[in-house]
């Protein structure tokens, strides 16, 4: 292991995960509560919990995470992120593991922005022939 704790930022959509990860036992806390309070469907929380699992650490790490924007779907790959990211940090040699499951990838999909003269971002106002 290279340091004993490092801090990174994960984002999906517009959540953004702030983490600061330090060697321990697997707690894992968001914004104040403990993650599966935080996260409370079971998909949302294997999501969160899928990068330690790829490099078999599931309990070696303490996390301290803080999110904001978004909806919980969001945060909660925005954290799985950052989490990657710092398990990247933590053991180079974890890289092809992490980038195996896709784990390392930034999630680019965001919503279109509404274009001005139109209702939404790609409808247009209803064409009336006469």
């Amino acid at each position: 292991m290279a340091t004993a704790t490092t801090a990174t930022t994960g984002r999906r959509k517009t959540a953004v995960a702030r983490i600061k990860i330090v060697n321990g036992t697997g707690k894992i806390r968001v914004n104040g509560k403990n993650f599966d309070e935080y996260f409370t469907t079971v998909s949302m929380q294997n999501t969160v919990l899928k990068p330690f699992e790829a490099v078999k650490a599931v309990n070696a790490y303490d996390v301290d995470a803080k999110t904001s924007g978004g909806g919980l779907q969001g945060q909660a790959g925005a954290l799985s992120l950052a989490i990657a990211r710092a398990l990247n940090e933590f053991n180079e040699a974890d890289r092809p593991l992490l980038k195996a499951d896709g784990l390392l990838t930034r999630d680019p999909r965001m919503r279109e922005r509404k274009k001005p003269g139109r209702p939404g971002a790609r409808k247009r106002f209803q064409f009336s022939k006469r």
